[in-house]
């Protein structure tokens, strides 16, 4: 397992730097310092190695959620959150974009399959949202009506174009303004009880 892993971590950087179409084989096996029988031991092909790579970066990029949307209690746990994505950023100096949504602009449109997984974690990191906001619902911080499903799905369409534009312009401030809106648009939703809990 330990030759599988460096072989899946190995092609999740190639493929983050060169992008899935300009990252062969052969580029895997040199850079991991391994044979095509060892390669070709764990994978069966290019596409197989792709699955595990969705894998692995989806899981990065949930564990980085996790880390900021654990226990949402109220919207200063959403600013929290914020700076958190906004700190890996600016720490990354915009360089690369979001792992999941790289992927995403390399394989939705060429296979069905990769789109499918790569769904998949954008659903269960949607999820993630929708429960923090859901349990701030559930503690009465939500007025009556309050669509939390779709401020979630908001929130996340904000982060991931933000993101997007963070690498192009090498600058935070379209990731700020996206996260920094939506969040402020949920705090127009909050009842008195939710106010009284958001310090920002």
């Amino acid at each position: 397992m330990q030759t599988r892993d460096r072989i899946v971590g190995v092609a999740a950087s190639l493929m983050q730097e060169r992008g899935v179409a300009r990252t062969t084989i052969e580029d895997i096996q040199a850079a991991a310092g391994i044979s095509s029988s060892q390669l070709y031991h764990y994978f069966t092909d290019k596409s197989t190695l792709v699955a595990a790579v969705i894998e692995l970066q989806g899981q990065r990029v949930l564990d980085v959620q996790h880390l900021g949307l654990d226990r949402v209690t109220c919207v200063d746990d959403l600013w929290r959150w914020r700076d958190l994505v906004i700190g890996i950023r600016t720490a990354q100096n915009c360089v690369g974009g979001c792992p999941l949504g790289s992927l995403a602009a390399d394989l939705s449109e060429t296979d069905a399959v990769a789109r499918a997984q790569l769904a998949r974690w954008f659903a269960e990191w949607e999820r993630i949202l929708r429960t923090g906001l859901a349990s701030m619902a559930s503690a009465g911080q939500f007025i009556e009506g309050t669509d939390t499903d779709r401020l979630a799905l908001a929130l996340l369409a904000a982060t991931q174009g933000g993101l997007l534009l963070s690498q192009v312009n090498r600058d935070t401030a379209a990731l700020a303004a996206a996260m920094d809106t939506v969040i402020a648009h949920i705090g127009t939703h909050l009842t008195q009880a939710g106010n009284t809990v958001q310090h920002r």
